[in-house]
């Protein structure tokens, strides 16, 4: 009797034994690259999914692959598939962009193992098994063309309902230079709790921005870089670190985080001396947050509430505001974003954004501080949000943010005294880029 085991994700595949070496990684990236497509954020494969280390990457690089490059996908496949992709048929997209990916970015990989394994993959799911001589035929066609495919134009790697704006707002190079970004990934950059000369020479780092250094390169998990144990510091991007810079008080100060988890902002401000409380709606986030804490020897107020009525005893002297956002800022890390963002969902957030500043003026002090800031690459999440606040929150002025205090990133600093980054910039000698924000300070009247 055959034994089959079933793949985590969907209980319609099954993997029957003895597999083909590779199949179980192909199954178990196309549940993950299926649920990406399907409107889910994508986190990478870990030790609970794949326990071998080789295959989760392998696994990791062709869904990330697939994500990358999912607007040139969405070229080959208007072309493979002239009858459009098959309704209901389970996994059959996940794993023909994974193939594709393999076939046309990935030739180190082979191409027979592509086309066989994804057969294999579609007759191991019940509901697409029936589309398995369709899907030999489509890949052994994209074979054949994968030469031309490799040298397609790369102005489909964005999509246009996006990159209309940015050329607007951001010039044609550097959206151009967007799509580098978007292929390259992003390095890893920590914020350092003590700016130690050996700390950064044992972690391989190089400093590009206050207390940001980066690593370029890594040939090993985040947990088994030196220093992480004793906390001595945490992962966060470069961009992800100016808002908490610019707060700008006395040590000591009160100050609330809203929208906190994960905490790397919250870290921050423990770190320059003030008294924080750290605020989110999401409980599975501010176990996060707390586990993060913890590992740093930071101690914060954490409280759960929801950041749009949160009503405190007492005003603050400060208060940032991570808004949630489009996110699209932060298309290096998580291309879905890319994909999954539209004209209405983005007005939603907007709407979001609105509630928030307006709630967060009534928990702050008369001559007060207030830092909005979101991980979004658009203007109606930015500029416009700050014409919007000054018009209809009298309390509150603009405290325009100084080139002194962004030294070597004084390009970041736009007209108002707003700061925006962006993908293509970079920060001294540093390469690599940096997420997409927008960080504008506030005073409250009084």
């Amino acid at each position: 009797m055959m034994m089959v085991r079933a793949v985590p994700g969907d209980k319609n595949i099954v993997a029957y034994k003895p597999d083909p070496a590779g199949l179980k990684l192909r199954l178990i990236a196309a549940q993950r690259l299926k649920s990406v497509l399907g409107g889910e954020h994508f986190s990478p494969l870990g030790a609970a999914d794949l326990a071998d280390g080789r295959d989760r990457a392998l696994a990791n690089r062709l869904i990330t692959t697939a994500l990358r490059r999912h607007g040139q996908i969405n070229a080959i496949l208007s072309e493979l598939l002239e009858k459009g992709m098959p309704p209901r048929s389970g996994t059959f997209e996940a794993v023909l962009r994974l193939s594709l990916a393999q076939l046309v970015f990935l030739p180190d990989l082979g191409a027979h193992s592509a086309l066989f394994l994804a057969v294999e993959a579609i007759k191991r799911d019940n509901k697409a098994r029936h589309l398995s001589g369709l899907m030999n035929a489509v890949l052994r066609k994209a074979q054949s063309n994968s030469a031309r495919y490799g040298l397609m134009d790369e102005g489909n790697l964005l999509p246009a309902q996006l990159t209309e704006g940015w050329v607007k707002a951001y010039g044609n190079d550097a959206v151009a230079g967007f799509a580098d970004a978007l292929i390259s990934g992003a390095p890893l950059d920590l914020t350092l709790r003590d700016m130690d000369p050996d700390l950064i020479d044992a972690l391989g780092a190089e400093p590009v921005f206050a207390d940001t250094v980066r690593l370029e390169t890594r040939d090993r998990p985040v947990e088994a870089l030196p220093g992480y144990d004793e906390g001595r510091w945490w992962v966060q991007d470069l961009a992800s670190a100016i808002p908490a810079l610019l707060l700008d008080l006395p040590g000591g100060s009160d100050v609330l985080d809203l929208c906190a988890a994960p905490g790397g902002k919250t870290a921050q401000l423990v770190k320059a001396g003030y008294k924080v409380t750290a605020l989110d709606s999401d409980a599975t986030r501010l176990t996060r947050l707390r586990e993060n804490m913890a590992r740093l020897g930071y101690a914060p107020e954490v409280v759960e509430a929801d950041a749009a009525h949160y009503d405190p005893a007492r005003l603050f002297d400060g208060i940032l505001l991570d808004a949630p956002c489009s996110a699209t800022g932060t298309f290096r890390r998580h291309p879905e974003v890319l994909w999954h963002r539209s004209a209405a969902d983005i007005a939603g957030r907007v709407k979001l954004q609105r509630a928030l500043m307006t709630n967060a003026l009534r928990s702050l002090k008369p001559g007060g501080t207030l830092i909005y800031c979101v991980c979004s690459l658009e203007a109606t999440e930015g500029e416009d949000q700050v014409d919007w606040a000054l018009g209809a929150l009298p309390d509150l002025v603009l405290a325009p943010i100084r080139p002194e205090e962004m030294p070597g990133l004084e390009a970041a600093i736009v007209p108002k005294g707003l700061v925006r980054t962006h993908p293509a910039m970079t920060a001294g000698n540093s390469d690599g880029g940096m997420d997409g924000f927008f960080v504008a300070r506030f005073k409250r009247n009084g």
